[in-house]
C-alpha cells in the first residue's frame, strides 16, 4: 500500500476510535493531540503527533511545545519523548498514533513520577481606565452619619427586627370618605 492509503486508514480509525473523547483533538488530517490526564490534574500533559509524508514508513514528529505543558520541566518532557521514540522504533512501519497515545495513558505515572506537583495560582491581569488603583483604606465609602435623635426616631418607627410595623403606609379609609 501506498503511504497516503495507510494515513487514509488511520485516519479514519482514529476519528472512529476518539470519536466522542475530549481530550482528542484532530488540527489537521496529519496532526493531532491528545490530553493524557484529566483537566486540572497537575501532572497531566499534551502529546502531539504530526505525519511527514512518508508516514508510516518514516516516524511521526513527537512534539510536547503545547502551551499546556508549560509547567512540566523540559527534562521530563525530553524522558517522555525519548520513551515514545523507543516506541516509534519498536512499530516503525505500521499504523502507530494510537499505539503512541495509549502508551503514553498507560505510563503516565511512570512519566511523570519526577514532576513536583506544584499548585497552580492564577493571575489576574486589571486593566483600569481613567483613575489608577487607589489603596483599599482610601477608598472606602463612608455611611451617613446620623444623630441620636435621628437614631431613635427610626428606632421607634421600627420594630426589633428593624422593619416597618405592618400597614404603616395605609391610608386611614375613614378620614377619606368623609371628606
Amino acid at each position: 500500500m501506498a503511504a497516503n492509503e495507510d494515513q487514509e486508514m488511520e485516519l479514519e480509525a482514529l476519528r472512529s476510535i476518539y470519536e466522542g473523547d475530549v481530550c482528542f483533538r484532530e488540527l489537521s488530517p496529519v496532526s493531532f493531540q491528545y490530553r493524557i490526564g484529566e483537566n486540572g490534574d497537575p501532572k497531566a500533559f499534551l502529546v502531539e503527533v504530526s505525519w511527514p509524508a512518508t508516514y508510516p514508513q518514516t516516524a511521526p514528529v513527537i512534539s510536547m511545545d503545547a502551551f499546556f505543558n508549560n509547567t512540566i520541566s523540559s527534562a521530563i518532557k525530553q524522558s517522555i519523548l525519548d520513551k515514545l521514540m523507543v516506541e516509534v522504533e519498536a512499530n516503525l512501519g505500521t499504523a502507530m498514533t494510537y499505539t503512541l497515545f495509549e502508551y503514553a495513558k498507560d505510563n503516565k505515572e511512570l512519566f511523570m513520577e519526577n514532576q513536583p506537583v506544584n499548585t497552580v495560582t492564577s493571575v489576574s491581569n486589571s486593566i483600569a481606565i481613567g483613575t489608577p488603583d487607589m489603596p483599599a483604606s482610601k477608598k472606602k465609602d463612608k455611611k451617613e452619619q446620623l444623630s441620636k435623635t435621628q437614631k431613635r426616631k427610626l428606632a421607634d418607627k421600627t420594630d426589633n427586627k428593624g422593619e416597618l410595623p405592618r400597614g404603616w403606609n395605609w391610608v386611614d379609609v375613614i378620614k377619606v370618605t368623609r371628606l
